[in-house]
């Protein structure tokens, strides 16, 4: 079991490990961890990722509610585009491949209907930087071209909306928070720029 866990901190170390059994959280406030967790190393770039959720040896009936919550966690943002894989590791753990960044704004795209994103809507972009806005405005504008919409304009700001609302939830709140967003847009315009050579 040693040579396992050696194994495992060599491979994911710390950066890469959500060891929510040592927390002892809530089957709700796992999910809430676990969502927000692998959104932000999604975002940063990370590719694979150790969840231990623990096999609930002490819970009633010897199931873990906490694995249970979290695998559901998992599922739900496979579809959306954040989570590529989930492989079991161990029966208190999950190995989870992240999903490129391009998948969580396709993943949007097929589950909102056209002109009825609200939350698009109700993100503001004024008071962003004008580095962060224009670098936005490109992202947006690949995600309309690959859409094959050449009237972009008309769509612009709507997208730019929409790409904003997916990107903040990667990104937790912080004094430097602007530019750790700076960052994840950085970084999905060069998966972008490096899928289309």
């Amino acid at each position: 079991m040693e040579l396992k866990h050696a194994y495992d901190e060599a491979r994911f170390g710390a950066d890469r490990t959500l060891n929510l059994r040592a927390q002892l959280p809530t089957a709700a406030e796992a999910s809430r961890r676990a969502d927000a967790w692998l959104r932000e190393r999604q975002a940063s770039g990370a590719r694979e990722v150790l969840v231990i959720t623990g096999r609930g040896n002490r819970s009633e009936n010897g199931l873990s509610v906490v694995r249970e919550s979290v695998a559901k966690t998992l599922r739900t943002l496979r579809r959306v585009g954040v989570v590529d894989t989930i492989a079991e590791h161990t029966p208190g753990s999950f190995v989870v491949t992240l999903a490129p960044m391009r998948r969580l704004w396709e993943s949007a795209r097929r589950a909102a209907p056209a002109g009825n994103d609200r939350t698009a809507r109700a993100t503001p972009t004024l008071g962003l930087d004008p580095s962060t806005l224009a670098m936005l405005r490109d992202l947006a504008e690949r995600s309309l071209d690959a859409l094959g919409i050449r009237d972009r304009e008309v769509f612009l700001e709507r997208e730019m909306a929409t790409q904003l609302s997916l990107l903040v939830r990667a990104v937790p709140d912080g004094p430097d928070r602007e530019l750790r967003l700076r960052d994840v847009i950085r970084r999905a315009l060069e998966e972008d720029d490096s899928r289309t050579r």
